[in-house]
């Protein structure tokens, strides 16, 4: 018997509702904001991710579905979305065209790490990059929108945390007093943060095994006049329209980062973040192309469904179509779908079995009423109008059936 692949997973109803949910309340957002879908291959070449997203990230070292295609092209399943949006903006030449660009996109991310409660191999993110605007107002804008997003969704008890991780002026400096620290501590770090110590030392305060235990201890990072005004002006945009902490040791898994970063976090797990971004103003050009501002998030989808909670939803009552003889068959079949083109959620269609196999169909999809056809009723062009809770019946005419049906429901 064929079986599901370990990691990954089949969603059904009703929980394939919660993501189709989301996602629509994401681009209802997203319109009121002026981004507009992207829509992202799954597979592009490895070098992309290697050189976006950053050599001793997890991402790249661990966890890339990497492999070699027939023309022996180095490829990847997607493991994020920047990357691929920020290669779409300087492939389809906006640079030169349009440079200021909002883009959201919405799809499955593959990461081959090791599957946990509630993580998975494939899931779902929800994206966001605004490329080409420099202002703080694009580092508040996309934070709110955000914000918007999840809210409306009806996520509970999230906290939202920021930082700067400053720029090429004032980060080699903490960059240096980091190692300087982490280097009395060099024997009591993992054998990541080991390696990251040398090559990336922001990233041993995103470490799930290191990380916490040096909150409070590490030196503070001392912004440029710069970065300390933009950083300051992100922090007056926002007051009074989300609460948020400004968090030292926020620092996001990613290379690419600079100045603003900031995550939405739900519960007390270590991978608690629901939401996270910041802004990445020296990826475009890393990747080609001129120097760019730019800024973004994604958020898990898996994780904003799991902060709301169960939610009760009052089902949309439905009406189950049956057929007692073969000759009203093609009857009923068009009165399905004429309640359907009237936008009645209909079930039926199983003509081929008797009255109970029917009426079993109709209570395992929850209908509230059946409309059942029988001779006597394609006779007198009268259909029995059944409500299965009570047992209540009675004849309506073909001719007036989809209006009466409509208003009792």
């Amino acid at each position: 018997m064929a079986k599901l692949v370990r990691g990954f997973r089949d969603i059904f109803e009703p929980q394939s509702q919660h993501f189709t949910e989301l996602e629509n309340c994401a681009r209802g957002v997203f319109s009121l904001y002026g981004f507009g879908e992207l829509r992202l291959p799954t597979v592009e070449l490895k070098e992309l991710f290697v050189k976006s997203t950053g050599e001793t990230t997890d991402i790249v070292q661990k966890e890339m579905y990497a492999f070699e295609d027939a023309g022996h092209r180095q490829l990847a399943i997607r493991p994020e979305g920047t990357p691929g949006v920020v290669r779409a903006y300087l492939e389809n030449n906006f640079v030169q065209a349009a440079p200021v660009q909002k883009f959201y996109y919405i799809g499955n991310m593959f990461r081959a790490e090791r599957p946990q409660a509630g993580r998975y191999r494939e899931f779902e993110q929800i994206g966001a990059e605004y490329i080409g605007n420099s202002a703080p107002a694009a580092d508040a804008e996309v934070i709110l929108m955000l914000k918007d997003i999840v809210s409306r969704f009806g996520a509970k008890n999230y906290c939202v945390k920021i930082n700067s991780l400053g720029c090429d002026k004032c980060r080699p400096l903490y960059r240096q007093a980091l190692i300087d620290f982490l280097s009395q501590e060099k024997d009591t770090l993992c054998e990541n943060c080991q390696t990251r110590l040398e090559k990336n030392p922001l990233r041993v305060l995103d470490c799930k095994i290191d990380g916490a235990r040096f909150a409070g201890r590490v030196p503070t990072m001392q912004l440029c006049p710069e970065c300390q005004a933009h950083f300051d002006e992100v922090q007056a945009l926002l007051k009074g329209k989300i609460d948020f902490v400004v968090d030292p040791m926020l620092v996001r898994g990613l290379d690419y980062y600079s100045r603003t970063v900031f995550e939405f976090q739900a519960g007390d797990a270590s991978q608690n973040a629901i939401a996270a971004g910041g802004r990445y103003d020296t990826l475009v050009k890393n990747m080609g192309g001129p120097a760019t501002p730019a800024i973004g998030w994604a958020m898990g989808a898996e994780r904003v469904i799991a902060a709301r909670g169960e939610v009760t939803r009052p089902q949309q009552k439905s009406v189950c179509v049956v057929s007692l003889d073969k000759q009203c068959n093609e009857t009923a079949f068009n009165i399905m779908q004429s309640l359907r083109g009237a936008g009645i959620r209909t079930e039926g269609g199983l003509f081929d079995k008797n009255i109970k196999g029917q009426m079993k169909q109709a209570d395992r999809c929850h209908a509230a009423y059946a409309v059942i056809l029988g001779t006597d009723e394609l006779a007198q062009r009268q259909a029995t109008f059944k409500d299965l809770a009570t047992g209540e019946q009675k004849k309506i005419s073909f001719d007036v059936l989809t209006q009466e049906v409509k208003k009792v429901l």
